[in-house]
């Protein structure tokens, strides 16, 4: 196995501290956090939660500015974490839950931004 560059490492210490960041503000907002950084054959879901009779499959992006936040995710990644929530969702949904893929994005010195159903199956 290859050694990770310091720079991939100093990313993936970002990805984790931003996604605890993230769940600790979801719970803040009502959230129940079910799971997190799941992996399925179809790619990681970063948490999951539950709030009421509605379960989200969010994808959570760190970065260093707020600037690059605007191109931190797309239609492909997106595609992504949908289809890891497809392949995981029986695990945990109830009968009438509904379900959704949020993001939520985090930079130093500003408020988590919280896309709430940013997945529509793609057009």
């Amino acid at each position: 196995m290859t050694a990770k560059s310091p720079a991939r490492l100093a990313a993936e210490k970002r990805g984790r501290q931003g996604e605890r960041i993230a769940a600790w503000w979801l719970r803040l907002k009502g959230w129940r956090i079910l799971d997190r950084r799941v992996r399925t054959r179809a790619g990681e879901i970063d948490l999951i939660a539950r709030r009421g009779n509605l379960v989200i499959f969010i994808e959570v992006k760190a970065r260093s500015s707020a600037a690059d936040l605007d191109m931190a995710i797309d239609e492909r990644r997106l595609a992504r974490v949908a289809a890891a929530a497809e392949s995981v969702a029986h695990r945990y949904m109830k009968p009438g839950d509904d379900m959704q893929i949020d993001v939520i994005l985090l930079a130093p010195g500003r408020a988590p931004r919280h896309l709430s159903n940013v997945w529509h199956g793609g057009a």
